[in-house]
Parts: structure tokens; sequence; C-alpha cells
């Protein structure tokens, strides 16, 4: 089954000043997310994110936050952000039964977040291009056990060309460029 747009939430997961330098390619990741967060904002696909202790790690950082508008931005010390209740109420309230997550890191805070929303009963995607972990070998164990429990392994371009549906279209045009 394709992402929808009208059905789709999505959530970026601690990409934080004091975690990302800590990442194997957490550039293309942040860039990655960029990508993300334009095609939502194009096609108005709502978007929240969470930070994890940012007393600690930081806040988010400046290319993501700018990028994030008006989203909300949670604080959490829970590593699954269904295990709190505050982002758990809010992404339910959102009435999107598609989860699209990304962010950091991917065997830690992605990965529990995804197996508990999809154990709640949401459709959840893993953008796979878009997340992060300090060594390459989590990142893929992470994505690996991910696909196994059912959660959907994408990527940014599927991502943005299943919420587009077609082309001819201004979003189109400006969607396309984000992948170029």
């Amino acid at each position: 089954m394709l992402l929808e747009r009208d059905r789709s939430l999505l959530f970026v997961v601690d990409v934080q000043e004091r975690l990302l330098p800590a990442m194997h390619d957490g550039a293309g990741c942040v860039a990655a997310i960029g990508r993300l967060l334009e095609g939502a904002r194009i096609l108005d696909v709502p978007v929240m994110a969470s930070e994890q202790y940012p007393r600690g790690l930081g806040p988010t950082v400046p290319a993501v936050r700018e990028r994030l508008g008006e989203a909300p931005v949670f604080e959490k010390i829970t590593f699954s952000c269904a295990r709190d209740a505050t982002i758990r109420e809010a992404v339910l309230a959102a009435g999107r039964r598609t989860l699209v997550l990304c962010g950091i890191e991917a065997h830690v805070c992605v990965l529990q977040t995804a197996l508990d929303f999809a154990a709640e009963g949401l459709r959840v995607a893993v953008v796979e291009d878009a997340v992060a972990s300090r060594r390459p070998e989590s990142r893929a164990r992470a994505l690996a056990r991910l696909a196994g429990a059912g959660v959907e392994v994408v990527n940014v371009e599927m991502v943005l060309f299943e919420w587009l549906e077609r082309a001819g279209t201004d979003a189109f045009r400006a969607v396309s460029r984000l992948v170029r």
C-alpha cells in the first residue's frame, strides 16, 4: 500500500546539537530530513519532532529546526516517543494513521518509537536515508529488525513521490526539485 499524504504524519526524532556530530553520515541524514520537511510543507503533511533530554543533548540542530517552522517539538526522557504520554497523545490525536519517522539514533529512539507506535495500530514507515546511528552496523541492524517486525522501510524519494501521487502539478515541480 502506498503512503498517502492525507493519512500521514512526519515525525522527526532527536536530531540534536550534541548528538548529531557522533552520527555516521550525520550530514547526509540532516540533508535527507530537510528534503522530507520541505516536501511535507509543500504537500501540507503535518510534522512533529522530539528532543531527548535537551538540557544535556542540546536543542534540535538549526538546519532542521528552521525547517520545522511552527511544528510542535516535544521534550522527552523516554527513548520511545510513544512511551512519553504527551507525545503519544499528540500523535494519536492528530488522527493520521500513518507515521513516517526519521531522525537519530536509528537503533535506539527511532526503533523503539517505530515498534511502539506499530503496536498501537499505526502504520509506521521509517525513512532509511533519513536515519542515522553512531555506527553503520547499528543502523543496518535497526532497519533489518524494523522490516522483520512489519515496519515499512522506505527512502525519501519513495515518501515524496507517493505523497505526490501525480506529475504535472505545481507541487510536483516543487517536490521534484528537492530530489535532483
